[in-house]
């Protein structure tokens, strides 16, 4: 829980300095143009405050790293063709920061008033408030990857969040190579990057790519 907020504000500052030129260039995320992902981050801050503000009695059932759902096979989000539609209805890049700046911070100031113990409903899913605060420091680290993959000139995430993103793929996905870069392992772990022929080598028999969501 305490990764989430320094890995969102990073976030949030990255996107602050994109340029317009930027929102048209591709993103880490097959298919999506930039302004595609920042528009993706306003739903995700969106459904951070929905949640903080489901409480539950029910118990928890699960935690930040079940909380996502994982396979071996692309994606299939209803939503995706979605927000390419809604990115591209913002017309100026502008509006499209102000508002992820918006409804971001919003969700920076709800996680700092959450009560950490408190129980949350989410997509059929019962978390404490800490534990789906934690998932989402996947989400954030991830889709901050995605965002400057092709923008060299931006920050990237944290090595804290790094760290941590790559202790809860572990733990789903095995043990990677420990000679690679946590960076590596979830570029390569999520399909992001093909493993070049001798990172190939030291996988094994470990199967990729992982999809989480």
């Amino acid at each position: 829980m305490d990764l989430f907020s320094p890995a969102l504000g990073a976030l949030l500052e990255a996107v602050g300095e994109l340029t317009d030129d930027d929102f048209t260039r591709p993103s880490g995320c097959e298919g999506w143009l930039v302004r595609d992902l920042v528009c993706h981050f306003v739903i995700d801050a969106q459904d951070v405050l929905i949640t903080l503000v489901t409480p539950t009695e029910d118990p928890v059932t699960h935690d930040e790293v079940t909380y996502w759902k994982v396979s071996h096979a692309p994606s299939d989000d209803p939503l995706a063709a979605l927000t390419r539609r809604l990115a591209a209805a913002y017309g100026e890049p502008w509006m499209l920061q102000h508002h992820v700046d918006d409804v971001g911070r919003a969700a920076l100031r709800a996680a700092g008033l959450a009560d950490p113990a408190v129980r949350v409903s989410t997509q059929d899913m019962v978390l404490s408030t800490s534990g789906y605060l934690g998932a989402y420091v996947w989400e954030w680290t991830l889709h901050h990857l995605d965002l400057v993959r092709h923008l060299p000139h931006l920050a990237g995430p944290s090595a804290q969040a790094l760290a941590r993103c790559r202790e809860m793929f572990e733990q789903i996905a095995g043990r990677f190579p420990a000679q690679w870069s946590d960076e590596d392992v979830l570029l390569v772990g999520t399909g992001r990057r093909a493993p070049t022929g001798a990172e190939r080598a030291e996988l094994g028999e470990l199967e990729i790519p992982f999809v989480l969501g």
